[in-house]
């Protein structure tokens, strides 16, 4: 019988236990936000934890977009906008569009050039159609992003840029593969 009343008291204990924990992990929330709200921890609110430091709001510039292609590429490209306005350290998107007029596959480069020309060396893309070699299917058409951020340090002079691509036409993947095919194989 001793040992019973020794199980009910430590079960007992232990239900207190338990239930003071519970109620101390209740209490620590609004004690948690009351610490974090005196010391600006966490607070999503302010401006300055949710916004680029980098971007340099004190100037806009414009950027001009512009799309070439070669003669011998039948090949309509174009800018979807003219010309945005961006501020220096803004991570920006521009789209151009690129549609194949002819009735067979063509596959193109494109070779970015800026204006003025030393602004290439402010321009830092994260993306761009322009890494890689872009193949259209007859008629195809295709929208591509440029993704990048113009660094700060570009001199304050320079009010506007022009960002230019010119689409290449490549065949050497087409005639590789056909001269695979009427290559004789060694005896």
């Amino acid at each position: 019988m001793a040992l019973k009343s020794e199980n009910v008291r430590m079960l007992a204990k232990l239900v207190v236990i338990a239930c003071a924990m519970f109620g101390f992990g209740f209490a620590l929330v609004p004690f948690y936000k009351k610490i974090c709200e005196v010391t600006g921890i966490n607070d999503l609110q302010r401006a300055d934890v949710v916004t680029n430091t980098q971007v340099d709001k004190s100037r806009t510039l414009i950027l001009e977009l512009d799309a070439n292609t070669r003669n011998d590429l039948p090949w309509h490209f174009r800018p979807t906008e003219s010309s945005v306005k961006i501020h220096p350290g803004q991570l920006v998107q521009v789209v151009y569009e690129v549609r194949n007029d002819s009735d067979e596959p063509v596959t193109g480069q494109a070779i970015p050039s800026y204006g003025p020309q030393f602004a290439g060396q402010y321009f830092r893309k994260l993306d761009c159609f322009c890494f890689s070699t872009q193949e259209l299917k007859p008629r195809e058409t295709r929208r591509m992003p440029v993704v990048f951020v113009i660094h700060p340090d570009l001199p304050k002079d320079v009010n506007t840029l022009t960002l230019s691509y010119t689409f290449f036409r490549v065949e050497g993947a087409r005639r590789a593969a056909a001269t695979r095919v009427v290559a004789k194989p060694p005896v």
